[in-house]
């Protein structure tokens, strides 16, 4: 899956000649992960060229300590401002007072379908995201079809998971995620400022992209935080 989250990401990076695009493709990228767990995807965005800097939170202080001794294998992520893991919510962050301070990608990878409240919950992550950036997560939808796989053949037939992982009462549908960012004013940008990319796991060969698959499981969901027009009266 980690590999599929770094195409899904170069796809947000945009080559359209707007200003704030091209900002966003020549500087190095600042990036916020929101419930990294074990640091799988933290440490590799800190590795990539052109990344500023991860800032890794997770409010687990079991999974941080995991993740924390992992990253110390490896030489480049002990530099200084490289890879910063937090035990924190992103409740508990402090908010940004300045854009210096937000980040340009905020991730969310199989964190949203975990939490009661997702409106709430993605209300938090908002005011960290520069004009400009995007927020990118990955989730499973609400379908017949996830239940059966996620549900019955993960957790009771194979036992991938255990038991009570899940709750698909929990799953979010793609057009539920675009409801939401549709009612945010600064968020979106119409169709241009959403992306969604529907994955599904072949046995043998790992996960793919499948087109037209994210309403019936796993599937990547990203949105472009817009610049605030000024307004006149």
């Amino acid at each position: 899956m980690n590999p599929l989250r770094h195409d899904f990401i170069r796809r947000c990076i945009p080559t359209s000649p707007h200003s704030q695009d091209l900002q966003l493709r020549r500087r190095k990228l600042r990036y916020l992960d929101v419930g990294c767990g074990g640091g799988i995807f933290a440490e590799s965005a800190a590795r990539l060229h052109d990344t500023a800097s991860v800032t890794a939170i997770d409010p687990s202080p079991v999974v941080l300590a995991i993740a924390k001794a992992h990253s110390k294998n490896d030489p480049l992520l002990r530099e200084q401002g490289r890879l910063t893991y937090e035990n924190v919510s992103i409740e508990g962050l402090n908010i940004p007072t300045t854009e210096a301070e937000q980040y340009d990608i905020l991730s969310l990878f199989e964190v949203i379908e975990h939490i009661s409240h997702p409106a709430p919950f993605l209300q938090s992550c908002l005011p960290f995201v520069k004009p400009g950036g995007w927020i990118v997560m990955s989730t499973i939808a609400r379908s017949w079809t996830s239940w059966l796989t996620t549900k019955i053949v993960a957790e009771d037939v194979v036992g991938l998971v255990p038991k009570g992982t899940h709750d698909w009462n929990k799953y979010i549908n793609p057009e539920e995620l675009r409801g939401f960012f549709e009612g945010q004013r600064e968020w979106g940008n119409g169709t241009n400022g959403m992306k969604v990319m529907g994955v599904v796991y072949v046995p043998g060969f790992g996960w793919r992209e499948v087109q037209g698959s994210e309403g019936l499981g796993n599937y990547f969901f990203a949105v472009q935080k817009g610049q605030i027009e000024a307004t006149t009266r």
